[in-house]
């Protein structure tokens, strides 16, 4: 595996170490980030001393959701061929399934094929052989619950917010992980306002394991690494799939298939059209903001 740029990777003893770093960006998500979160993963499962991957962020925040401030303010469609494009590039993939013109034709199948391979992605670290425990700080929304959400185990600071405002306009969890991780009834919770929740509120719901005080976020999540790194590697593996077997049986991965495919058409109705219309004119973050004043929270969003 050649070196990350959007991310720092390193084994300590037997823990892999995952450390997001678009901080200027929020840790926003590009189809380079994605890749190497990957390969990054992939990399730690076929490590024979690693027996734990922790994944964490750099900066203010763990993850602010997809770096599409350049899509939703209209940039121009390009080419894409290669290696990925600069973060934030109207070359990004990314940023091509969400720009589309209204005035055009849109290809559901182009959107379920690239939005679909991000989600492959992101379950590289559900479908990871060994534990994958996310320390969130900061926030956590919209696509980068995607990252959390697919790992094994949260702990989140009590200070933190986590949640997916998309769900409001402009988008659906793609890998549609919140009703596995919380029932029916606080996934719709959820969804139905695009709502976030504390730490706090996340450890009552069961989202988190535990919700430490943020000067105590670091020691805590690096005292539960180190204590599942103590156990043999072909147990974890082993009680890993017995758990995730349940989720799969369950219904998964027809779920997500439905969840990817609601994502492209969000984007694609008349509200999904205004909301990037705003941002074309007025700015990505004033559009969301907009959106979000009416539920009281916009100061939660990042940037």
């Amino acid at each position: 595996m050649r070196e990350p740029e959007t991310m720092t990777y390193e084994v300590d003893g037997r823990v892999a170490r995952i450390t997001l770093d678009r901080p200027a960006r929020g840790n926003g998500l590009t189809a380079q980030l994605i890749a190497e979160l990957a390969a990054c993963v992939e990399q730690a499962d076929l490590d024979p001393a690693v027996h734990v991957l922790l994944l964490a962020g750099n900066g203010r925040g763990f993850c602010g959701g997809y770096d599409l401030v350049d899509s939703a303010e209209g940039l121009a469609d390009g080419g894409f061929s290669g290696d990925a494009p600069p973060p934030g590039s109207p070359l990004d993939p990314a940023v091509q399934v969400a720009n589309h013109d209204p005035a055009g034709t849109w290809d559901p199948m182009v959107d379920l094929a690239m939005m679909g391979r991000n989600v492959k992605a992101f379950m590289t670290l559900f479908d990871c052989s060994k534990p994958v425990v996310c320390r969130v700080h900061g926030f956590c929304v919209a696509g980068g619950t995607d990252l959390a959400l697919c790992s094994d185990l949260l702990v989140i600071a009590a200070d933190a917010r986590i949640g997916y405002p998309p769900a409001r306009v402009w988008g659906s969890p793609t890998t549609s992980m919140w009703a596995h991780r919380l029932g029916p009834q606080r996934a719709k919770r959820l969804l139905f306002t695009g709502d976030c929740l504390t730490g706090t509120e996340a450890l009552d719901w069961g989202l988190a394991i535990e919700a430490p005080a943020p000067e105590e976020l670091d020691a805590r999540t690096e005292a539960l690494v180190q204590r599942i790194a103590l156990m043999p590697k072909n147990q974890l593996q082993m009680m890993k799939l017995l758990v995730n077997q349940s989720l799969r049986a369950q219904g998964l991965d027809a779920t997500q298939t439905l969840g990817t495919l609601l994502d492209g058409m969000a984007r694609h109705t008349p509200e999904g059209h205004a909301f990037q219309q705003r941002a074309a004119e007025a700015g990505f973050r004033t559009a969301v903001h907009e959106r979000d004043d009416p539920f009281g929270d916009s100061a939660f969003r990042p940037g």
